[in-house]
């Protein structure tokens, strides 16, 4: 049995990887967030960026859930290899919300998404998935995309303002009266990419990976990987949170309250939420429904020709 879950996210990260490169190319920097470039020069940078993250961090999950069946140590090899350097991503400073133009330092980690690509790009073999929680995946998913037509609109570089039912659910463009003699107000939703839509990708790609959690044997392994997608879950949710909120609330002047960021790991109560929400998620979910098919492989036995522990 193989595992497709790893193609479908790849999948998808690929296809916003598009959408970026052609609307940064296309617009002008003025009408995107925090980026100079322009052009096709423009366009490559933020892909660059984006390879960054979340995509590095995507990277790393699925390396995760595939190195133990990947064929021959070479492969196995190379899989630490992108883990290593997809994880780069992580030290303060290689991305920067306030300075999205690439720089050289972003080129490691997207050797290491590419490295990633390289060796689990063919479905994995796996012994068991565990499918218990799917209805639940299937209702955070739906909720999730529900809150992202206007994220997605951005990245294709438009807004949903006379698109008809969406633009009177979501705001999207200018959501002020313009007044005369004074520069326009920027829309609610500016063109391009956001954080918003960084965390629904996150989001999809935890509850996919998480579906192959009970075909890792190694007990370590296995401990990593369920604790890494239970956070990205709770971070994914914390970051759509964020930028909902300031755009479809906080604009329609509902509540002057901000939703706390959560982008960069800091000693705040909402990192605290975020960490609490991933130890709730690994206790009561993706800990125990993956420990329960562990138990069903070492019961039945594995699959012909895969490794032992």
């Amino acid at each position: 049995m193989r595992a497709r879950e790893p193609l479908v996210v790849w999948l998808l990260f690929a296809v916003v990887a598009v959408e970026i490169l052609v609307t940064y190319s296309r617009l002008p920097a003025s009408e995107l967030y925090n980026v100079t470039g322009s052009g096709i020069e423009g366009g490559l940078s933020r892909v660059l960026v984006y390879l960054n993250f979340p995509v590095a961090l995507a990277a790393i999950a699925i390396v995760a859930v595939c190195i133990e069946r990947l064929p021959g140590r070479r492969l196995r090899t190379l899989a630490v290899v992108a883990a290593l350097l997809s994880a780069v991503v992580f030290w303060p400073g290689v991305v920067s919300q306030s300075d999205l133009d690439a720089r050289w330092i972003n080129v490691v980690p997207a050797v290491g998404v590419a490295l990633a690509v390289s060796v689990t790009l063919r479905p994995c073999p796996v012994a068991v998935r565990f499918r218990t929680g799917d209805r639940l995946r299937i209702v955070l998913a739906t909720v999730a995309l529900l809150a992202a037509p206007e994220w997605i609109a951005a990245d294709l570089g438009f807004f949903l303002n006379g698109v008809p039912v969406l633009d009177h659910v979501y705001l999207s463009g200018p959501y002020m009266k313009q007044v005369p003699g004074l520069p326009p107000f920027p829309p609610a939703v500016h063109h391009g990419h956001h954080h918003g839509m960084d965390g629904l990708l996150l989001v999809l790609t935890s509850l996919l990976l998480s579906r192959l959690l009970a075909g890792i044997r190694g007990r370590k392994l296995w401990l990593a990987a369920s604790a890494f997608l239970a956070l990205m879950l709770a971070y994914g949710f914390g970051n759509m949170l964020n930028d909902f909120w300031l755009e479809q609330i906080v604009r329609r002047h509902l509540t002057s309250w901000m939703a706390p960021s959560v982008l960069s790991p800091q000693l705040t109560w909402a990192w605290g939420v975020v960490i609490a929400a991933a130890v709730l998620i690994w206790l009561t979910w993706y800990g125990r429904s993956a420990a329960s098919g562990r138990s069903r492989e070492s019961t039945f036995g594995d699959a012909p020709g895969l490794a032992g522990r």
